[in-house]
């Protein structure tokens, strides 16, 4: 099985699981699950989801044992795109070539889905541990990394930083600081989640979480990269909001040339980290994937 063909069959798995956890309901407050499940559908390579469970598999692990944790991750990043694209955020009107949520189901009931899907996560790792999917133990550990690394040390605290940077021009340093916490925080996440419910160690959940961070920075590099190279139809989202939106980014700063020399190191830094796993061909593979993306 390829790179491809694998990440397909964990982004199947992921939806059916997801299916499950938000099924269509008539009750009286079907708008927000709805809108919930419209983003949640709205498609994507779940590559979060595909982490969680490959370094589940490589730690020992059955990658189905690491679902409800891919699933609750999924929900916590699609809870930040829906809160990122709302008028007092980033002001997108399309997300994986749909209308926003806040488009298609107003902007109150956006923000109550995204909100929804911010909690829910954590009853679902709580019960995983309960129903002894993973252990309580990992359950715990799991919960508590992911309400650092989504919460003001991670993807929120990046987000702010992000916001308050809007027409300045923040040293270099701290471009890349907010990239760490806005989008390597909550690869880095799932990387180690993965470890840990495999019940893995300590050296293992390092590597694991260094593999991710900078996955993470090499990622959001590449969005600033497309975000001035790519076109509307290719991306999915509007092109040029950076610019819009007076961001000062690492493109910016540096130029596209050393953007694309940094993304490369980057990714080399990331497959690096991968020496104390074995069979790590799908993870090195998607690497290179995500930092060679037109999309």
């Amino acid at each position: 099985m390829n790179i491809k063909e694998q990440l397909e069959e964990y982004a199947q798995m992921t939806e059916e699981a997801l299916e499950k956890y938000i099924p269509s309901t008539d009750c009286l407050q079907k708008s927000v699950i709805d809108a919930a499940r419209y983003s949640l559908s709205a498609g994507g390579k779940r590559i979060r989801p595909a982490l969680v469970m490959e370094f589940c598999r490589v730690c020992g692990g059955e990658p189905e044992t690491a679902l409800p944790v891919a699933c609750a991750i999924e929900m916590m990043h699609t809870f930040s795109l829906i809160h990122d694209d709302l008028p007092c955020m980033d002001n997108d009107d399309l997300r994986r070539g749909k209308p926003s949520c806040h488009k298609a189901f107003g902007e109150a009931t956006a923000l109550l889905a995204g909100d929804a899907l911010a909690i829910m996560p954590f009853e679902i790792i709580a019960k995983a541990g309960l129903k002894k999917t993973i252990s309580e133990n990992a359950a715990l550990k799991i919960s508590v990394m992911l309400g650092e690394l989504a919460g003001f040390g991670g993807m929120i605290g990046g987000q702010t930083i992000d916001l308050e940077n809007e027409h300045k021009q923040p040293p270099v340093a701290e471009i890349l600081e907010m990239y760490r916490m806005k989008t390597g925080a909550l690869l880095e996440f799932c990387c180690k989640a993965g470890c840990v419910a495999a019940d893995a160690g300590a050296k293992e959940q390092l590597s694991a979480g260094s593999f991710g961070q900078r996955l993470g920075l090499a990622f959001q590099i590449t969005d600033d990269i497309l975000d001035i190279t790519s076109d509307e139809k290719t991306l999915g989202k509007p092109i040029g909001s950076d610019r819009e939106n007076e961001k000062y980014t690492y493109v910016s700063a540096v130029g596209l040339e050393k953007a694309r020399e940094r993304v490369n190191t980057l990714t080399a830094q990331a497959k690096e980290m991968l020496s104390d796993f074995s069979d790590t061909e799908f993870l090195s593979g998607l690497a290179d994937m995500l930092s060679n993306r037109n999309n």
